[in-house]
């Protein structure tokens, strides 16, 4: 798993050993969002130094670094069959880059007037991608097209972070907001129908399950909440006692083996929880350890 940190590294460890198998240094910045190009064995990565840099997770090569933005660069996010990355600042715009064309911005998105936060592809139309901003939307985007197709409002405070998920073969969006709720949209009518309330802090991490019918979101509160996909209902609660949590990721599996392992990155390190194909019955850590909290 890969890891952007504070202290302004980016790490691939080994889960099961509880290793560092490589670690990058990035200038003097915290990192906030790194993210593999498997088939290219690359690495991608943006800082608050404004700069996104690429390596070799094979060699430690410095591919390419750029000035990408003109603040923070707080998330990125790879396109999924083209050489495209989405880049979210706290210039408000998302830029997207063609690294076939040696990484050429060839679309600026304008539309957010606060931090664009977090970005996320439609894994069932994936020109079609979405955004959180702490300007209280959420907003979806074509590329191609410099402005956003619809705006979705209905919290109360800024947004952290969005994702995308599909159910009864529709789309639907959730996004997690500083209001300390997190809301579930239908793409097609572009509403907001169900308000998913639990955490006692800011709501800084979504993540949708492929396989099972879980939500999971993770908070400033470092609680995680497991809700039932298809009733909205709280299933549990847990707190890693490892501080605010940052990052949910579903670690992918072989086939036919199920993606059961889920990695939450926190201020004070990563924990792996295995989730029991019985959505019901969550168990951290199995024979999986929290890494150390060196970080």
């Amino acid at each position: 798993i890969l890891t952007s940190l504070y202290s302004r590294n980016v790490c691939i460890w080994n889960y099961k050993l509880q290793t560092i198998e490589k670690s990058f240094e990035l200038n003097q910045s915290p990192v906030w969002s790194a993210k593999f190009i498997a088939h290219k064995q690359w690495l991608v990565a943006g800082a608050d130094d404004t700069f996104i840099r690429v390596y070799s997770y094979n060699t430690g090569e410095n591919i390419k670094e750029f000035e990408a933005h003109k603040d923070y660069i707080r998330c990125l996010a790879v396109w999924p069959t083209l050489p495209y990355v989405l880049s979210a600042s706290d210039d408000n715009l998302i830029k997207l880059w063609d690294w076939e064309k040696d990484w050429e911005c060839i679309q600026t998105f304008e539309g957010h007037s606060h931090y664009a936060m977090q970005v996320a592809f439609n894994p069932e139309d994936t020109s079609i991608f979405a955004s959180a901003s702490l300007d209280g939307t959420s907003k979806m985007w074509n590329i191609g097209s410099p402005n956003p197709t619809s705006t979705l409002e209905g919290h109360s405070k800024g947004l952290n972070c969005v994702e995308y998920f599909t159910g009864s073969n529709k789309s639907y969006l959730i996004t997690g907001s500083d209001d300390q709720t997190a809301k579930i949209w239908d793409c097609e009518t572009k509403t907001g129908f169900q308000t998913l309330e639990g955490h006692t802090h800011n709501v800084t991490a979504v993540c949708v399950h492929p396989e099972l019918p879980i939500i999971i979101t993770g908070s400033e509160d470092g609680a995680v909440c497991i809700w039932q996909a298809a009733t909205y209902k709280l299933e549990k609660k847990w707190n890693h006692a490892l501080g605010r949590i940052w990052a949910i990721w579903m670690l992918e599996r072989l086939k036919p083996v199920s993606s059961l392992l889920v990695a939450f990155g926190s201020d004070e390190g990563t924990t792996i929880v295995n989730i029991k194909s019985s959505c019901n019955v969550y168990t951290p850590n199995m024979g999986v350890e929290e890494e150390k909290k060196d970080e």
